[in-house]
């Protein structure tokens, strides 16, 4: 038998993500402290960014649904782990924003403790990403979550958002100075996704990305989801 070709392979992936997160998923449970996380189940993804990134825009890009996850321009909005199911197989987390000065400084403390507490200490956390507006590139808040990640030994990826408001001319540069950031960071993936939750660029690169993550990790034999 021929061996599928890499262009094979990736759309397989493709498909596999397509079917995964056009499974139920449905929120909850949600987390404003360490100790009140839920118990332990399906491997979890998580997702940070600095306020008003899109994390949650994202969610339901990936999900295909409108109001999965709650958006809003008021940056701050979200402040507790917001947990969804994937279908049995697979947990979304949605964390707090972080970089964002006019919110009390009490209530950033208490987020970025909770972020970290749960990006050290949760066993079935598989991969964190970490969206950047792909806009304005790394921050130095986001610098400072890679730099936690990193000590914490948790595994991440970046994620760059708002593809369809970025020249395409202006892309590939974009992209590398992120890929070059990242050789200084020892858990970061080294790739990156440009995605749009408007116009869906980049959204099948990523399920897919997530469904390889799965078969590494023993989560899932993506080729039995049903469709």
């Amino acid at each position: 038998m021929n061996e599928a070709s890499p262009e094979q392979r990736t759309a397989a992936l493709i498909e596999a993500g397509r079917k995964l997160f056009a499974g139920p998923c449905d929120f909850f449970f949600a987390a404003a402290k360490s100790d009140g996380l839920p118990p332990i189940g399906a491997p979890e993804i998580a997702f940070a960014g600095r306020s008003n990134v899109g994390k949650s825009s994202l969610v339901n890009a990936l999900t295909g649904r409108q109001s999965l996850a709650r958006t809003s321009n008021t940056p701050g909005r979200t402040q507790e782990l917001i947990f969804f199911n994937l279908g049995g197989q697979l947990t979304l987390v949605d964390m707090p924003g972080y970089g964002y000065a006019a919110v009390n400084k009490n209530k950033v403390a208490s987020w970025g403790q909770l972020m970290r507490d749960y990006l050290r200490g949760r066993a079935p956390l598989m991969r964190a990403f970490v969206l950047v507006d792909g806009r304005r590139g790394l921050k130095d808040s986001d610098i400072e979550t890679m730099k936690l990640l990193d000590k914490s030994a948790v595994s991440y990826a970046i994620v760059l958002t708002k593809r369809d408001e970025v020249k395409l001319a202006d892309q590939q540069t974009i992209i590398d100075a992120t890929l070059e950031a990242l050789r200084a960071h020892p858990a970061a993936y080294p790739g990156a996704f440009f995605t749009s939750s408007r116009t869906g660029e980049g959204i099948p690169e990523l399920r897919g990305h997530i469904v390889q993550l799965m078969r590494e990790r023993g989560g899932i034999d993506a080729t039995q989801l049903k469709g």
